[in-house]
């Protein structure tokens, strides 16, 4: 499939036009619009296929537990989708890899990639970020959104980032969660909790927007129903 992203980098769709014979995934919800000869399959993991619990996985990873598969008709069409929240969205060419995706972040994927979740451990659960992270692996296409503008960091030794500023990152990276500052006092009052310590070569996408971080603040604004 081709890719074409609209509207960088406040409110970001994606069209992709999908040949014939080819199917395009995408995550439940995700789809804005489509050509008229476009059929939809729902799933709990990859077409024609069922799997309750990589679905039930999914949905621990903070993602929809169904995911759409799109077909066109014999000249090939296309499908036009975004994400929930408003930001930038970014192409990644997998070439037999593996992505890790942070929670709420895929958007669509070329069929023959497989998604599934991935545990990162206690060490995650202490973070207040998602235990739970996608791991995409394959040779194709995936589109990614993030919550304000996207970006990525070359890892060449150590990098350190907020948990809750990670998009995704290669698997050639080993990572460690940790305080931020040199205490537990300093880290909490400085509002900046747990970091993620990248170890090794590769590259780190972030979100200059933390999605938890907003709603909090957003929350007591909110009138009670």
């Amino acid at each position: 499939m081709e890719v074409e992203l609209m509207h960088q980098p406040g409110n970001s769709a994606a069209r992709m036009i999908i040949p014939a014979g080819e199917t395009v995934t995408a995550e439940a919800g995700a789809m804005i619009s489509m050509s008229s000869d476009v059929q939809i399959e729902t799933t709990t993991h990859k077409r024609g296929k069922g799997g309750v619990m990589k679905a039930l996985r999914r949905m621990l990873s903070g993602e929809s537990m169904f995911l759409n598969h799109f077909t066109p008709g014999a000249n090939g069409g296309e499908v036009i989708v975004a994400a929930t929240l408003a930001g930038d969205m970014m192409v990644y060419d997998l070439d037999d890899e593996e992505l890790v995706v942070q929670s709420g972040s895929f958007v669509a994927c070329e069929e023959q990639l497989d998604v599934d979740m991935n545990w990162q451990g206690f060490k995650s659960l202490l973070s207040g970020e998602s235990v739970f992270w996608l791991r995409i692996r394959g040779t194709g296409k995936v589109v990614l959104s993030s919550f304000g503008a996207i970006y990525q960091l070359s890892v060449d030794s150590e990098q350190i980032v907020d948990t809750g500023h990670i998009v995704a990152f290669n698997e050639t990276l080993d990572f460690t969660i940790s305080k931020a500052g040199k205490s537990w006092l300093q880290s909490i009052l400085g509002g900046e909790g747990f970091v993620c310590r990248f170890n090794g070569r590769g590259t780190v996408w972030c979100q200059s927007h933390n999605a938890s971080s907003f709603g909090r603040n957003l929350g007591p604004m909110l009138k009670p129903r």
